[in-house]
């Protein structure tokens, strides 16, 4: 629009074979994953010019393709992409590695064409030490074709994030269809009720967090149903995601956690830390 500025471009840009300008046209108008969403990807957390974990979030990155029918984008030349896009910015504190099924017709179908990859990157997130969220009034389906799929369909993720930024908090939550507690816009969660730490199953759709998976295998954490009503006895409840790692909840909505950070939180916290710092590939 006229008489609006665009904000500066940021980080740098691999689409399809090499570093392009950032801010510079480079993706089809009718590739997929614009056109309707049809494509997968990862968010990774950079440090020292370094991507964490970055073989899971490529493992899931094939599980999310296969998932969604595409096929597997290739380990080799992903791995190359990030590689240049972190040497073309050193400074960068998150990466995106996004595959779409590539251009396609102006509705479902998919053209059949070879795939789009594209990695970008940008300056990490200082997120706060605690943060509110909010338990919005949507649902995630725990039985549909997205379940436990990282997908670029991310349209309700935006408007439910809005929401929960129009109420005060940072994060929202959301139940599945049965009611249960299931996973963040780009979180998973865990509550410590009664002294023992839990977290939502996958068989609640909550996806199968990068963070989340670390956390299950750095501490004793109990995979079960969990009721949102229970962060009203919770004595303490945080979010993982690969961007925040670890960060406590101060309170949902009008339920005030009596700890943030716990003890539980602070200790999971300190080992995920201690673990990116001498295992950049866990």
């Amino acid at each position: 629009m006229d008489g609006v500025a665009s904000p500066p471009p940021f980080g740098a840009h691999w689409v399809d074979g090499g570093i392009v300008t950032a801010g510079t046209a480079a993706v089809s108008p009718v590739d997929h994953a614009v056109i309707v969403g049809d494509g997968v990807f990862e968010t990774l957390k950079v440090v020292d010019g370094v991507p964490f974990a970055l073989t899971r979030h490529l493992e899931r990155l094939k599980r999310s393709a296969n998932g969604l029918g595409l096929p597997e984008p290739d380990d080799e030349v992903v791995r190359a992409a990030v590689a240049e896009t972190l040497a073309a910015d050193p400074e960068a504190g998150r990466l995106r590695i996004t595959w779409s099924s590539g251009p396609g017709p102006l509705g479902s179908d998919r053209g059949g064409g070879p795939g789009t990859l594209l990695v970008a990157s940008s300056p990490g997130t200082a997120w706060p030490k605690t943060v509110r969220v909010h338990l919005c009034e949507w649902t995630r389906n725990e039985r549909g074709a997205l379940t436990g799929l990282k997908t670029t369909s991310y349209a309700e993720n935006v408007r439910a994030l809005e929401v929960a930024h129009q109420r005060g908090a940072s994060e929202a939550l959301l139940a599945n269809t049965q009611g249960l507690l299931c996973e963040g816009t780009g979180t998973n969660v865990f509550l410590v009720v009664d002294g023992v730490l839990i977290t939502p199953p996958l068989t609640s759709g909550c996806l199968a967090g990068i963070t989340r998976d670390l956390v299950l295998e750095l501490a004793d954490v109990v995979e079960r149903d969990v009721n949102p009503d229970e962060f009203g006895w919770a004595s303490e409840a945080f979010l993982t995601s690969s961007t925040r790692e670890v960060g406590a909840i101060s309170a949902v909505d009008d339920t005030v956690l009596p700890e943030a950070p716990g003890p539980v939180t602070s200790r999971v916290a300190s080992a995920f830390a201690d673990l990116v710092t001498t295992n950049p590939d866990p």
